[in-house]
């Protein structure tokens, strides 16, 4: 069974930064793809970055230049570094791994 748990998150000022942590277990997270999503109050969620399993990745528009997906497999865990946020980035952000198993989510708010 995977299980996903994501911390990280938090209050920040625009501006600040934030990293979120994804660790996984029951699954080794570099067989495949990992992504990170957000989600606010009454909208779906939301693609902001993703990894291939052979390390490539991409990101929302929204997101270009300010936030980086990595993943360290020695810790079975993916990152989701987030600089330079704004009231905008305010979510739940989610990680899902290649098996479509998600985390429970980490608050994000930005003010």
């Amino acid at each position: 069974h995977v299980q996903l748990v994501e911390s990280g998150g938090g209050s920040v000022q625009s501006g600040g930064s934030l990293q979120l942590s994804c660790v996984a277990s029951g699954w080794a997270l570099n067989r495949c793809g990992m992504e990170w999503y957000h989600q606010t109050p009454g909208q779906e969620r939301e693609l902001v970055a993703s990894i291939l399993r052979g390390g490539a990745t991409n990101y929302a528009d929204s997101v270009k230049g300010r936030f980086t997906i990595s993943r360290d497999s020695a810790k079975n865990t993916v990152y989701l570094q987030m600089n330079s946020l704004k009231p905008e980035d305010t979510a739940v952000y989610y990680c899902v791994s290649g098996t479509n198993d998600w985390g429970q989510g980490t608050q994000v708010t930005v003010s």
